[in-house]
């Protein structure tokens, strides 16, 4: 009968016999990815891998996670790379996971995919927050290599079709090691710089020259960008996540700054239809101001002043006239009716009666119509009808 041993003693057995054994060690394990999880505050990852049969616990610590150039996500193929040991306390062999590569694509396609998910989520490839490219723009600015023959083709299609554009340049590494770092710091340049458009410009490449043009920051520096941006990186059929972060993307550099810059044909041509247009808008503008004048000095002549005073001065000389007539009327009939009085009052004048042989007696400028009124020695006035007399009273009876 064997000896008894406890658990820990097997468990701890086994994990040395795994341990010593060479074929074990650097082992590369293919299968897909199940549950997998990085833990919170350690950083390290647990997972699964699995075939259609089999399952295998993994563990990667947090100092290889970090060199991971991908994420692994449930259900991808990969090929984990790493040692084969037993986890004592549970009694269950694992693979501590030292690398991860994908299968079926390669690692940059899957970090890029990744990269390009995280950024659609963020809102950067919104074609909903595009800004407009100008239509004629006073400055454009550049962002590229000196050296590029991508800069020289800008700059002649630009003198070529709108000479009176100011280009300027900021130069940034297109490839290397420290090509996203200058070309975020360029495009941050140029944003500041009062420019009316960007152009982020590269010829064309390989797959790995452009790559940089894929960067995350390089994406997230065009999309900060507050001036509209073209992306002209590559030839045609060439397309990175700075072309989708662009405002718009150009298939070549000179396709690029054709699209930032108006050809100065049409625009002459658009002046000479706004020309006519304005000639034509303006002789309908005098012809209508002419007709509204017309039309004014009509009203003005008819309501003017002078009118008014015409007609007033008509109104005037006719009440005139009819108040003349009817003063004239008037006074014939008061003319007629003072005869009448006058002839009445003849008629019962005492004067007409002096002329038949009467006299009046005035004592002191009154009438005397009785005797009463007279003494002996008064001196009275005596009119007749042809004058008057003066005497004495000597007799009263």
């Amino acid at each position: 009968m064997s000896s008894v041993i406890t658990v820990s003693q097997l468990n701890r057995y086994l994990a040395s016999k795994l341990r010593s054994d060479l074929k074990l060690k650097g082992i590369a394990v293919k299968g897909e990815i199940s549950n997998f999880n990085i833990h919170y505050k350690s950083g390290h990852a647990y997972f699964t891998v699995k075939d259609s049969s089999s399952a295998l616990k993994a563990v990667m610590f947090s100092s290889s996670v970090s060199r991971l150039k991908f994420v692994p996500e449930d259900g991808m193929s990969v090929l984990v790379m790493g040692n084969i040991e037993v986890y004592e306390r549970d009694g269950v062999y694992q693979i501590i996971a030292t690398e991860i590569a994908p299968l079926g694509v390669g690692d940059m396609h899957v970090q890029l995919e990744q990269t390009k998910k995280k950024l659609e989520k963020m809102g950067v490839f919104d074609v909903n927050k595009k800004k407009k490219i100008p239509l004629v723009p006073k400055k454009i600015a550049v962002v590229t290599s000196l050296t590029a023959a991508a800069l020289q083709d800008i700059i002649h299609i630009a003198e070529r079709r709108y000479p009176v554009c100011n280009i300027e340049v900021y130069p940034a590494q297109m490839q290397g090691s420290a090509a996203a770092q200058t070309i975020c710091k360029a495009l941050s340049a140029a944003d500041k710089s009062g420019a009316d458009t960007i152009i982020l410009a590269r010829g064309g490449g390989s797959s790995e020259d452009l790559m940089v043009f894929n960067d995350e920051a390089v994406a997230l520096a065009v999309y900060a960008c507050n001036t509209p941006v073209i992306s002209a990186v590559g030839h045609e059929t060439d397309t990175t996540l700075a072309d989708y972060a662009a405002d718009m993307r150009a298939p070549t550099p000179s396709a690029a700054a054709e699209i930032a810059t108006p050809d100065k044909a049409d625009i002459l041509n658009a002046v000479r239809l706004l020309r006519q247009k304005l000639d034509k808008a303006m002789e309908l503008k005098l012809d209508k101001a002419v007709s509204q004048i017309e039309s004014c000095d009509k009203l003005l002549k008819l309501y003017s002043p002078e009118k008014r005073l015409e007609q007033s001065e008509k109104a005037v000389c006719d009440i005139e006239k009819r108040l003349s007539q009817i003063m004239e009327r008037r006074l014939e009939k008061l003319s007629v009716k003072l005869d009448g009085y006058v002839s009445s009052l003849n008629m019962l004048s005492p004067f007409n009666i002096l002329g038949r042989g009467y006299a009046i007696v005035q004592k002191d400028e009154s009438v005397v119509d009785s005797v009463s009124m007279l003494n002996v020695g008064d001196d009275v006035n005596i009119k007749l009808s042809d004058g008057s007399v003066s005497a004495k009273i000597t007799f009263v009876k």
